[in-house]
């Protein structure tokens, strides 16, 4: 999970990967996350930084075929590779989207996570013990709401949960709560350029540098406020 990659020291081709969007500057309100415990489960929400994450993780617990729907989300054409039934595509100004409603392996999806991280995964099912329901739609940066003092709505993933250990991976620092909402601001303080830009194209450029800023953690947890940081270079 990026963040918490960040938050030990981690700077990995998936933090690289996630961060490439940024540019210098601050950027409040990213990786919105909150959660609250009942009986028998946790209800999580998640902004769409979480979705490939969240897929993934259920996925990686069951076997055999599920109904699954949503889309795919790419820069590129993903249909030939697809072994499973497409509902319709779509593509505007350069973004592709394939649709799905079917039943699928869960490994056919995980293999094309695997082979493509930068996909967009905005899938929707339900397993024993992980109800996932994700917004079929391409992310877009969270907007500050034009309402003074209003928090912005938590909702692009919910997920219903029995499994304490996805839990604990996204809220390492405080996985014991009954409600918990967690904001993060990304500082950008500098980018570190390849050497070699006469002979790059400008996309070359972008993927290679690198952002170099901290990552300030603002947790609100029971009615108590905590605040964090960590530095990074990814």
């Amino acid at each position: 999970m990026i963040i918490k990659k960040v938050f030990r020291g981690i700077s990995d081709d998936s933090v690289h990967s996630d961060f490439l969007k940024f540019s210098r500057g601050e950027f409040k309100d990213k990786y919105l996350i909150q959660a609250k415990k009942q009986s028998t489960q946790w209800i999580i929400k998640s902004g769409s930084e979480y979705a490939n994450f969240l897929v993934k993780k259920g996925l990686e617990k069951v076997n055999g075929k599920i109904s699954m729907k949503g889309i795919l989300v790419s820069t590129f054409d993903l249909t030939k590779e697809i072994g499973f039934e497409i509902q319709k595509t779509k593509n505007f100004m350069g973004i592709r989207q394939i649709v799905i409603d079917t039943e699928v392996e869960p490994k056919q999806i995980l293999d094309f996570m695997e082979k493509y991280p930068r996909v967009f995964f905005a899938l929707t099912f339900s397993i024993p013990g992980y109800d996932l329901k994700v917004k079929a739609k391409a992310p877009k940066s969270a907007k500050p709401s034009t309402k003074k003092d209003q928090e912005i709505k938590i909702d692009f993933c919910s997920l219903k949960t029995t499994d304490s250990n996805i839990v604990k991976e996204l809220f390492f620092d405080f996985p014991e709560f009954k409600e918990i909402r967690i904001s993060h601001t990304i500082k950008i303080d500098n980018i570190i350029y390849p050497k070699d830009l006469k002979n790059m194209k400008p996309e070359e450029i972008r993927e290679k540098s690198k952002r170099v800023g901290i990552v300030i953690r603002n947790i609100d947890i029971d009615g108590q406020k905590k605040v964090s940081e960590a530095k990074f270079e990814a």
